[in-house]
């Protein structure tokens, strides 16, 4: 092994002996880089929802129903695109639910993740635009620390390289590319590309959000964007099989699908940040952010809770007293507007 490149583990599967039972349970890296992905994303967009005035624990709820939907969105898709390993000629049509050997594909884990996010907050008082703002940041670090899991099973890399950030391939890993391509001493590691990518994503996306105060789902297209514009070039570097289209892989399409289409809703779809106060009848309304109404209701994690996460019973009753202040004076607003163009003559 050239140590003037990256090296690539050893191993990417440990076996844990368990007590008084005579057995081993396999602990995979792939897994794991996952789990705390979803673990740190859940934290990430839990803070955020937090400051938009949620409830404590409500990420849970919706994780609940997003993440098994994620996953399973993320195999189906790998495996539309990537089909030959599983049902080609000498596929084994078994792998296909093996998913600890690798094999999401982020696009559909993102759709049928956010058909499962949108199932959960019909039960809850979340406005699930809010959600997806939230989570903007907080999926492109946890795609980033998943990517982790591919340079443990050696998968996902580019063309040969003689680049000093060039990552060493074992020949067993070698498999799945063009014959001419075999035995380089070094590969691009596109992994670590879009893991770093996926950073830069995550800070762009916070820093435009808390500058801008994004609503209407707005920080969630420019993810999706910004997602498409990084999957599209490292694409290009990849040279693992997959099926093409008019000279472009399947993914490079789907990529540029995902920048055309959060163009395109950036530039239909307006709206400012939401918070969440608490309302008497409805339980919690969304009102904007700068609104009195936000000012004196949102749920501030440690500025509007005790220690023991009850409701600190004086903020809410002067959250409820300025929505009801709030709408009776939008009310009086009206009424006094129309008795003034019902009194007054046209001028023509």
């Amino acid at each position: 092994m050239d140590y003037a490149f990256i090296p690539s583990p050893s191993q990417s599967e440990w076996l844990i002996p368990i007590p008084f039972i005579g057995v081993e349970l396999p602990l995979r890296a792939y897994a794991l880089c996952i789990i705390a992905g979803i673990v740190v994303a859940c934290w990430i967009t839990e803070v955020r929802l937090r400051r938009r005035g949620a409830p404590p624990g409500t990420v849970l709820d919706i994780a609940v129903w997003a993440v098994p939907f994620g996953i399973i969105g993320g195999r189906i898709y790998h495996l539309i695109t990537s089909p030959d390993a599983y049902f080609g000629e000498g596929g084994n049509p078994i792998a296909a639910l093996y998913i600890w050997n690798g094999g999401l594909g982020i696009p559909g884990a993102v759709v049928l993740g956010g058909v499962g996010a949108w199932i959960a907050v019909r039960k809850l008082d979340v406005p699930f635009v809010m959600v997806a703002d939230a989570i903007a940041p907080a999926l492109p670090v946890a795609q980033a620390i998943g990517r982790l899991g591919n340079w443990f099973n050696q998968e996902l890399y580019g063309r040969p390289t003689e680049l000093w950030w060039g990552v060493v391939i074992d020949a067993n890993h070698q498999k799945g590319i063009p014959p001419e391509t075999k035995g380089a001493l070094a590969y691009h590691p596109t992994f670590l590309y879009e893991l770093l990518w996926n950073l830069g994503i995550a800070l762009v996306v916070w820093r435009l959000d808390a500058k801008f105060k994004f609503g209407a789902g707005r920080a969630f297209a420019i993810y999706v964007g910004l997602y498409g514009v990084g999957r599209f070039w490292i694409e290009g570097v990849r040279i693992d099989e997959a099926h093409a289209f008019l000279g472009l892989r399947v993914n490079e399409w789907v990529a540029l699908v995902m920048v055309v289409g959060a163009i395109i809703y950036l530039l239909r779809v307006h709206g400012e940040r939401q918070v969440l106060v608490p309302d008497a009848e409805t339980g919690l309304l969304p009102v904007d952010w700068n609104s009195p109404s936000a000012a004196h209701g949102v749920y501030l994690a440690d500025a509007t809770r005790s220690n023991d996460d009850d409701p600190d019973p004086d903020v809410v009753a002067a959250a409820v007293a300025a929505v009801k202040e709030r709408e009776e004076s939008t009310a009086d607003e009206e009424e006094s507007a129309e008795d003034k163009d019902n009194g007054e003559p046209s001028g023509k």
